[in-house]
């Protein structure tokens, strides 16, 4: 745990924007903290993709703002496909940077015969009024009564439906206004230090493969990808995947995601979303033997089921939500470290479990 400690100072040092040269210094640290773990095959995979999640929704909003019925509708649902990260046709016609994604290999005792995905995010969210706790304090009471977290993207798409179908557009033109008025005051901030979403997951799958290379799974390769642009829209483990997908059988394969995992008691999503509503497979749910939890927003393993791989998503929730979302207060004086401790148990149990069955 001082590995994971230090790594999560050293990342919070760093500016860590998507698809920005912080990104880029935290992959190459990320990259030599996996050598000195005794992983050698460590390196970075470099690709083109957004720098920030504003660009393509606010593109989104102005069309559904100023443009007639149809086009609102057609915004709508472009949008949710976005979001989601189903289809993301407008991101190479917006501005991009370049991202950084970390990939390292544990090879198994015998041969291979499974795989292990290990999935954490080394970006962070740029803050903003929409983050305000006296909204996410909100949301948070809503998820502990019900279990699901509610979105804001909820707010976009019934202004999308409003401004396409309404008697009136009114409404849905207010809406979007002001989901656009939000979005570009977000825009204009600066990425938070993140240490909870997400450094000290990051740095959690370098202490996993530490621990795998010392004790070697018997059967199972693991690997560990450290994504960049997971939250401008995921770009990172869409790139990945479209240059690994190939190597993958679904049947041998399971991906595990760690998210927010510096609070709180470990849970496993089952499902994300709104706009567009996806859910995990109930097996892999239930093979992860934890609480469960629908997240409101979009992470990383999604993107492995959307190419059809089983995936499981660990997220530390506590109080019905997660401590310091997207806000500068994210430092990491405010890492409970039993709670890191408690998401990495339950990663390394998940794997053996794996690897024997």
């Amino acid at each position: 745990m001082a590995l994971t400690r230090e790594l999560v100072e050293r990342l919070c040092a760093l500016e860590r924007g998507s698809a920005s040269e912080g990104e880029r210094a935290a992959a190459a640290l990320l990259r030599d903290a996996f050598a000195d773990a005794g992983v050698h095959a460590a390196h970075v995979q470099s690709f083109r993709y957004s720098p920030r999640w504003t660009d393509a929704a606010a593109l989104h909003y102005l069309a559904g703002l100023f443009g007639p019925r149809w086009l609102a509708g057609l915004a709508g649902v472009s949008y949710a496909s976005d979001f989601s990260g189903r289809l993301q046709w407008s991101r190479p016609l917006l501005p991009r940077g370049e991202g950084a994604n970390v990939v390292a290999r544990v090879h198994p005792r015998g041969p291979r015969e499974r795989t292990l995905v290990l999935l954490a995010h080394t970006d962070t969210a740029q803050t903003g009024l929409m983050w305000h706790p006296a909204f996410t304090g909100l949301w948070r009471r809503v998820a502990e009564r019900t279990g699901k977290s509610p979105s804001p993207a909820t707010t976009a798409l019934l202004a999308f439906a409003l401004s396409a179908l309404a008697p009136r557009r009114s409404a849905g033109r207010a809406l979007l206004a002001l989901s656009l008025a939000l979005t570009l005051d977000v825009a204009r901030h600066r990425p938070v230090p993140g240490a909870n979403d997400n450094a000290c997951a990051a740095a959690g799958l370098v202490e996993l493969a530490r621990g795998f290379v010392d004790e070697p799974l018997e059967r199972t390769e693991v690997v560990a990808v450290a994504t960049g642009c997971e939250e401008s829209g995921m770009g990172g483990a869409a790139a990945w995947l479209r240059r690994a997908r190939d190597e993958f059988d679904p049947a041998t394969t399971l991906v595990v995601g760690l998210d927010q995992i510096g609070a709180g008691q470990p849970h496993v999503l089952t499902g994300e979303g709104p706009p567009l509503i996806a859910h995990y497979r109930k097996e892999d749910v239930e093979r992860a033997g934890l609480p469960t939890y629908h997240a409101a927003g979009w992470t990383d393993p999604i993107m492995a089921r959307h190419a059809g791989l089983p995936a499981i998503s660990i997220f530390g929730i506590k109080d019905g939500g997660l401590p310091n979302y997207h806000v500068p207060t994210d430092t990491p004086d405010r890492v409970e470290w039993d709670a890191v401790d408690r998401c990495l148990a339950a990663a390394r149990r998940i794997a053996r479990d794996f690897d024997a069955g």
